[in-house]
């Protein structure tokens, strides 16, 4: 056993744990994996999931094709210690811990949303980098309804009524739902997940919780638990929360916008800052290579036909790649910052991403553009709402584009970026086969 493993047995000892969820995130973002008792919990022997769980749609079903080996064998789940957490909501005492999907030689499994971020991190790494980022998550919460074909509504909150139109930065729209937020943030300090600021967001009952800055993997955990823990938060207070793109009609959309700068590992300073204090070269490549690749790799910021109805000038979403100094209408904002915390905001992406997948795609564009020295468009002073749409309208011409570029084949695999966008032609197939309401209303004796 090595010591690894005997952290991990002398803290669940510690916390006199009694069951252990043993999790992955899949290509959606969801938690898969195994609950184990704990005097049955091995770490050095690892766990068993079928490798298919990687190629699982949104709705659980699998492409056509197998990406996988026909003879669906087993992979194995080796623990990651540094994710070793305590579940606060649990009964009785138990932890969580994020796993990672290897072979049975040793090798990592490329369909693993965690591999593939480690990927994109090892091309800076190996040229001395370190990124650093932060996310910030907005989301709705909602009444309770099981019934899908109803429209979503705010829930009741402490007044006993729901909100009255957009309340944004209103801090007494938030104290609405202090109860819940209570729970959360308790929640969320006894994970060690580092929120910042909560504000009221612009849509009814819409929040957003910004996390501290930090090392991508780490950031990308915290994300993936954040969500499981804000969903089991409001079940327990008669709601639901959601973190779909655009969950109700006239509302604002949810995104997951996510600052990003680049570190020297050696010395840690902020290579898109000069000694002087001026932007230096990479920080200008880093902006043209996410001008230049994001079109293609929209499939991962809008990974759903849902995400798509948010991205529309009328709802204070990015429709083009401008960019701009603290321009909140360019889909590139560069925030007023000291010159050592220079960054750049992707405010493309749609909270319903899987956070692995967006933030590794937007590392990779920012790591494509200093490679290759690709300049910027001159920054937009100006409303970008007025700029021409330049992003895919629809899952299907995301999915095209992204099979279309050689350069992130390269850096994510082809193997994966295949399986991928697979997994999202089999969503939007299965999507296209449904009627919708508003066809049955206006076409059924219209036309």
């Amino acid at each position: 056993m090595n010591d690894d493993h005997q952290r991990i047995h002398h803290w669940l000892d510690e916390h006199r744990i009694t069951e252990v969820e043993c999790l992955i995130p899949d290509m959606t973002g969801q938690a898969r994996g195994k609950i184990v008792p704990r005097h049955k919990y091995d770490p050095a022997a690892g766990l068993r999931l079928p490798e298919a769980v990687l190629t699982m749609t949104v709705t659980g079903d699998y492409p056509e094709q197998d990406f996988t080996p026909v003879a669906d064998p087993d992979m194995r789940l080796a623990p990651d210690s540094t994710t070793l957490r305590i579940v606060p909501w649990a009964k009785e005492p138990t932890a969580q811990i994020i796993h990672d999907c290897q072979r049975f030689d040793g090798s990592w499994i490329e369909l693993a949303p965690r591999n593939v971020l480690r990927r994109i991190l090892s091309y800076y790494e190996r040229d001395g980098l370190q990124p650093i980022v932060a996310p910030e998550i907005e989301f709705y919460l909602v009444e309770v309804e099981p019934d899908e074909d109803i429209p979503l509504k705010p829930p009741i909150g402490r007044t006993k009524r729901t909100e009255a139109g957009m309340q944004s930065f209103s801090i007494d729209a938030v104290n609405e739902y202090d109860d819940i937020f209570d729970v959360i943030y308790g929640w969320c300090e006894a994970q060690g997940l580092q929120l910042d600021t909560l504000i009221h967001e612009m849509g009814t009952a819409q929040m957003e919780i910004n996390l501290d800055h930090g090392e991508p993997l780490a950031l990308a955990d915290q994300v993936f638990l954040f969500k499981r823990t804000v969903r089991e938060a409001a079940i327990r207070h008669g709601m639901y929360a959601t973190f779909m793109a655009k969950p109700m009609q006239g509302q604002p959309g949810s995104a997951m916008h996510i600052h990003q700068s680049v570190l020297e590992r050696a010395s840690g300073r902020n290579i898109f800052s000069q000694p002087d204090g001026t932007p230096s070269e990479a920080f200008f490549h880093f902006i043209g290579g996410l001008q230049t690749y994001l079109p293609a790799a929209m499939a991962f910021f809008a990974p759903y036909v849902n995400s798509y109805r948010r991205l529309s000038r009328y709802t204070a979403a990015p429709i083009n790649l401008s960019w701009g100094y603290d321009n909140r209408t360019c889909g590139l904002r560069v925030p007023h910052s000291p010159a050592e915390a220079r960054r750049v905001e992707n405010r493309l992406a749609g909270v319903d991403v899987n956070p692995y997948l967006a933030i590794a795609a937007s590392l990779a564009c920012g790591y494509l553009g200093m490679r290759e020295r690709l300049q910027p468009t001159p920054p937009l002073t100006g409303s970008a709402y007025e700029q021409p749409h330049q992003l895919p309208r629809h899952l299907d011409d995301a999915v095209e584009r992204l099979l279309a570029c050689t350069p992130l084949a390269e850096l994510f695999g082809e193997h994966f970026l295949r399986t991928y966008a697979a997994i999202k032609e089999a969503e939007y197939r299965e999507y296209f086969e449904v009627v919708s309401p508003w066809e049955r209303r206006f076409l059924l004796l219209s036309v």
